[in-house]
């Protein structure tokens, strides 16, 4: 699991999944916290193994995803940032692009990590595919992933229902 780019940050490394990852996946998944926005419950030890090997495929398939964030400082793992395909069928305004996913382990909250690890992404993205736009959807009560996206250049452009959920749908568009 080796496929994608090694991006660092002033604070990070942002780095393909490996398969000693796993623990650190696990986690990150079961971290009621980080997953409450994202999820409806913190995943089973499978549904991480099933996430992760997702992960493999879109970056034979597609050539991007979602990558490992740790901390330069201390080596830790501390969440998952990238781009993908989740072919959500929220509609011809959403599908087609990159969608932009972020998310951190409850101890690093509030440290700008996301905003910081996001970028990188979203300027790799950039450099490498130039999608027309890039998309993303977040919960109306997550505050602060909002931000997080108001600060990457996100804009709301609808709402939409997923799994029962409703969300906001965002787009950015390529910087010039």
């Amino acid at each position: 699991m080796n496929r994608g780019p090694v991006l660092e940050t002033p604070r990070l490394i942002l780095r393909p999944h490996r398969l000693e990852d796993y623990e650190d996946c696990c986690f990150l998944t079961t971290d009621p916290e980080a997953v409450r926005m994202i999820f409806q419950k913190p995943m089973t030890r499978e549904e991480t193994w099933h996430r992760m090997l997702r992960f493999v495929g879109h970056w034979t398939l597609l050539g991007y995803g979602l990558l490992l964030v740790e901390e330069k400082a201390t080596g830790r793992v501390v969440g998952e940032v990238g781009l993908a395909d989740f072919h959500r069928g929220l509609g011809d305004d959403f599908d087609p692009f990159p969608e932009m996913a972020w998310m951190l382990t409850q101890d690093v909250h509030g440290r700008g990590y996301a905003t910081e690890a996001a970028g990188a992404a979203l300027r790799w993205m950039e450099t490498a595919f130039a999608p027309e736009r890039t998309v993303c959807i977040i919960d109306p009560d997550n505050m602060a992933s909002l931000r997080v996206a108001e600060k990457l250049g996100f804009h709301s452009f609808g709402k939409a229902d997923y799994k029962g959920k409703p969300v906001l749908k965002l787009r950015r568009f390529m910087s010039a």
